[in-house]
């Protein structure tokens, strides 16, 4: 039979070498791009996607030319509102912004634009519109020179999950990736399962799910939820690490307590059998 000493030596020596091996593998689960080298990796992006308009989008449209009274014709009004803050010293305190009125994109994919009239612009994107306009009104012989400048003015994407700072983040680019919806939400927490990102697309009348490998530079760089869309709901999964701690206790074979609850017992019955 062993003596004290060597049992001792023994198990909390076991104990170690499972710890060890129950941590391995765990930086393979947080690292992106890990199948792409420095200097070495070449990919092929999946085909550029802009943000194009759709029905109840909003948008502002604003026409700029050298006699500004001329164009304000063709301006909505720019309206001022209240922002309310957060609070400091007890003391709540407003402030004030102006911005220029929006489009509301109809059912029919239309806006009443002023002169011009109703303007198609469901599919098209900004620049598409920002240039109709313009071409419309030399045409009609309106404005000379006009600058036309299209923003969008509502549309967002939500960023749910295993996130640092999850919410609803506007969209002011044609183009916004996946990698940009995550870094604005703070990028993932270290419980966020990289293995299986899903981004929830409506496409006409069908939900459409896309799921993204995060640790595969090839999968996120070819995924067709690569250039994401307006009203996208990306949701980052928690890792098997959070799952276990949602269960009882985290009490399981591979939850940290389980195993300090083991070295416990089992030298509590050491004690007991060599005394």
């Amino acid at each position: 039979m062993k003596s004290k000493p060597a049992f001792f030596s023994s198990l909390f020596l076991w104990v170690a070498c499972w710890f060890i091996l129950a941590s391995c593998g765990t930086s393979k689960e947080v690292i992106y791009f890990q199948d792409m080298k420095p200097g070495e990796s070449e990919i092929v992006l999946s085909e550029a996607k802009n943000i194009t308009i759709r029905p109840e989008d909003k948008i502002s449209i604003l026409v700029n030319s050298r006699d500004p009274q001329l164009t304000d014709l063709f301006n909505l009004p720019i309206m001022s509102r209240q922002l309310g803050q957060s609070l400091r010293n007890g003391a709540a305190s407003t402030g004030s912004s102006q911005g220029v009125s929006a489009y509301t994109v109809d059912a029919s994919g239309e806006i009443d634009f002023p002169v011009l009239g109703k303007i198609y612009v469901a599919g098209m994107k900004r620049e598409e519109i920002a240039k109709y306009i313009k071409e419309a009104l030399i045409r009609e012989n309106l404005v000379k020179d006009p600058v036309v400048t299209v923003e969008f003015a509502n549309l967002c994407v939500s960023v749910l999950g295993e996130v640092n700072n999850p919410g609803r983040f506007s969209i002011d680019r044609d183009r916004l990736t996946i990698l940009d919806a995550l870094s604005m939400a703070g990028d993932l927490t270290i419980y966020g399962n990289r293995y299986k990102v899903l981004v929830l697309r409506q496409e006409g009348d069908v939900q459409r799910v896309y799921g993204i490998d995060l640790t595969s530079g090839e999968h996120i760089y070819t995924s067709p939820a690569y250039y994401l869309q307006q009203n996208d709901v990306v949701y980052v999964e928690p890792n098997s690490v959070k799952a276990r701690q949602s269960t009882v206790n985290g009490n399981n074979v591979r939850s940290t307590s389980f195993w300090i609850s083991l070295a416990s017992l089992l030298t509590s019955i050491a004690i007991l059998v060599f005394n």
